[in-house]
């Protein structure tokens, strides 16, 4: 892990730019073929020295869909502001194929079938659903471990570890493997493989999962489906009335609450 940049949000919150990686140094000689071999980038929110806690804090790694890290920057920041002030220190990075990493294998190809099956009101196939997401998962969730690794040996970092956010398929196979994360909020999707459907079964982690109940881009039951799935003991939805931007703050405010109390 290299630190790129340092800035102080405010008087509490320090942001550190990073770059992860190479990811893989044995493939091909072109670093071009291989997804992250020239590094990933990331951000990472602190407490500043001032307002650092007595003892490590806890992480939360906060995921987002794959627009980009300076499309979801504003977003980002403001969760990780809130979580810093909760005690939490919070990092994420930037997913294969998005912003000015390289795309991957197929990916174009599915994002234009989903578009012709939404502007025609069709079902989008599993076939277009494995194509779009498994490859982002396979290729997401070792890089997140890897940045785990990294993050939990800088000083002021310690367990456990919280996953907020989405891709929920990313969610779901990093809660399914990684023993380091120990409670997870998900973003309700439907874009869900039935592998990932599967794998669900498998995961036991206390789960707080926010599902818009009139986004017009999800399946409410294949939503509902997937929560069902879930094979954790504690598991709550969170559904609220709107599309898909209009999460009101409070359920914000519910999250929070969910992961000081699974990791504090």
């Amino acid at each position: 892990m290299r630190f790129t940049s340092e800035d102080r949000l405010d008087e509490t919150v320090l942001e550190r730019t990073f770059t992860l990686g190479p990811a893989d140094t044995s493939g091909p000689a072109d670093p071009s073929e291989v997804p992250g071999a020239s590094g990933i980038p990331g951000i990472l929110w602190t407490p500043t020295s001032d307002a650092a806690p007595a003892t490590p804090a806890p992480l939360i790694l906060l995921g987002h869909p794959p627009l980009g890290l300076r499309a979801m920057y504003p977003r980002l920041a403001a969760r990780a502001r809130s979580a810093v002030a909760d005690g939490f220190a919070a990092a994420t990075i930037e997913l294969p194929g998005a912003g000015d990493r390289p795309p991957l294998p197929g990916a174009e190809q599915a994002r234009a079938e989903l578009r012709r099956a939404m502007r025609a009101g069709e079902r989008v196939d599993d076939e277009t659903v494995d194509a779009l997401v498994l490859p982002l998962v396979d290729a997401a969730v070792p890089e997140w471990r890897a940045a785990l690794d990294a993050l939990l040996a800088l000083p002021g970092i310690g367990g456990p570890v919280g996953y907020s956010g989405g891709v929920i398929s990313v969610g779901v196979r990093l809660a399914a493997v990684e023993p380091r994360v120990r409670a997870a909020v998900l973003f309700a999707g439907s874009l869900v493989p039935r592998t990932i459907l599967e794998e669900a079964r498998t995961v036991t982690v206390p789960l707080h999962v926010l599902l818009q109940w009139d986004d017009e881009g999800n399946d409410r039951q294949a939503s509902l489906d997937l929560f069902d799935a879930f094979g954790s003991h504690e598991k709550t939805l969170h559904a609220n009335m709107g599309g898909h931007t209009g999460v009101p703050e409070h359920a914000g405010d519910t999250a929070a609450r969910f992961f000081t109390r699974h990791l504090k």
